[in-house]
């Protein structure tokens, strides 16, 4: 480094200058390579051989990025394959990651063109504002759209002559998605067949025996619109039943009871372990829950009758879990940044007889806890008081890097780029703005124009494509 200093004292302030602009053309030019590896690396999920929760997570744990940055790093680099025309530009040297970060969240096919010009003639300050004005712009299109579909909102029944009752209606788009998954909620109390007619299998009603060798009915299915119909009927009848929304707050509907037998928890025997009037449930999955949970005990006798309710009792007291999360601030897992939505882990569950105090706790992701309990990554405790983590060959997991990465000097990344017939100058990466005043309005207005005409198109051709497609000789 003091050589490095020692060696600019003699060179002049533009020499200086040219070679701070053309290097980083060149710093440009290797951020795009280096945001192809990216989407390549996570595109094949390289990073979860390390049991590492995402590509962002591991730019944040290999290459020190904080995590927000990773994230928008991943999310360019996955972009920039649909802008060919940016991500030319960038792979020349021409455009920085600053501007090119700008631009992937508002360009398309359409508007691309447009704004790479403004990129090059603009700072990243104009780039950035332009980004800004538009994405407000399309907010007040949204707001707008949104505003008619309130004004335009209906709901119109009547009678038909048989007595029907025939509605017809529109709505928001949000309060519509509401209206849907009430229906498609509903609709899963609405049997899929339809009831065998007394008339026509009346075999199946009488009360006496049958010959049992005759075959069994099938019966038929339901089409879905004749499903959907008793749905939203039968969504009126529980709100007519139940009231309002209000009225049914209760914190007992948001609990998962979960019954397993203690042999069944402990030796992983057979035994009951299932969800409360739900299906059954692997043993780890029941282990992992029950690592942090209010535990009931039942005794049974041998007809299934119960003989004694325990009281309700937390596997960790709320003093020992808030010592716990002082001491680990979120997962413990190399490279995992989650501190909310974690889980309480004993590393030697208590039904094994582990004991509920900190030295046998552990803080973890719901993800990884869910691998500690599947076998996928082993807990040992280590000499100094803390906790390694194991692969299922038993080997740790680490943060060292696979081998000593070469160092990069000016020269030996501009000797890449002249190998790939890249030739970055002084001016390459230098913005072209002249000073002259931007005009957003404009601006806006060519890239909403370009857009309308590029959507105008695909759907004349759409049009087109469908009326070809509807038109054949007459029977």
């Amino acid at each position: 480094m003091k050589n490095l200093i020692n060696s600019l004292e003699n060179v002049s302030t533009g020499d200086l200058e040219d070679q701070i602009t053309e290097l980083a053309g060149h710093l440009n030019a290797a951020n795009y390579r280096w945001l192809t590896l990216i989407a390549e690396f996570d595109r094949r999920q390289g990073w979860a051989g390390d049991k590492i929760l995402s590509c962002a997570h591991w730019l944040n744990f290999k290459c020190g990025l904080h995590l927000g940055a990773a994230r928008e790093k991943v999310r360019v680099a996955h972009a920039l394959p649909a802008l060919p025309k940016i991500g030319a530009s960038m792979a020349r040297g021409e455009l920085s990651y600053s501007k090119v970060r700008a631009l992937t969240r508002i360009a398309c096919a359409a508007t691309e063109e447009g704004l790479l010009m403004i990129a090059l003639h603009g700072t990243a300050h104009h780039v950035e504002s332009l980004v800004r004005h538009y994405r407000r712009a399309e907010q007040v299109e949204q707001l707008a759209r949104e505003e008619r579909q309130q004004r335009n909102c209906s709901f119109r029944f009547w009678h038909d002559s048989d007595g029907s009752l025939v509605f017809q209606g529109r709505m928001p788009a949000l309060s519509g998605e509401v209206f849907l998954k009430a229906l498609e909620a509903a609709l899963e109390e609405v049997p899929a067949t339809e009831p065998l007619s007394p008339v026509k299998h009346p075999y199946e009603w009488a009360e006496s025996e049958q010959d049992p060798e005759e075959e069994e009915v099938d019966h038929a299915l339901r089409s879905y619109a004749s499903r959907r119909a008793d749905a939203l009927a039968l969504m009126g009848e529980c709100f007519l039943k139940h009231g309002a929304p209000a009225a049914q707050s209760s914190a007992d509907r948001y609990q998962v009871v979960v019954h397993v037998d203690a042999s069944t928890l402990k030796d992983h025997a057979d035994g009951r372990c299932e969800i409360e009037h739900g299906p059954a449930l692997s043993v780890e999955s029941v282990r992992q829950i029950g690592c942090d949970c209010t535990r009931v005990r039942l005794d049974e006798n041998e007809q299934g009758e119960v003989l004694n309710v325990g009281r309700k009792t937390r596997s960790i007291p709320p003093a020992l879990r808030r010592a716990l999360n002082s001491r680990d601030s979120g997962c413990r897992f190399p490279g995992c940044t989650f501190h909310r939505f974690v889980d309480a882990h004993h590393v030697k569950h208590w039904a094994d007889g582990g004991e509920t105090k900190l030295s046998n706790l552990i803080t973890l992701c719901r993800a990884h806890h869910r691998m500690v309990h599947s076998g996928e990554i082993m807990i040992e405790a280590t000499a100094e008081g803390g906790w390694r983590f194991l692969n299922q060959a038993g080997c740790p997991y680490k943060g060292a890097y696979r081998q000593d990465a070469p160092a990069y000097t000016p020269d030996a990344l501009r000797s890449v780029h002249d190998a790939q017939n890249l030739r970055i100058a002084p001016k390459t990466a230098a913005t072209r703005w002249a000073g002259e005043r931007m005009d957003y309005d404009l601006a806006l207005f060519a890239l909403f124009s370009q857009r309308d005409h590029k959507l105008s198109q695909r759907d004349h051709k759409r049009f087109r494509g469908n009326a070809a497609s509807s038109t054949g000789p007459c029977n």
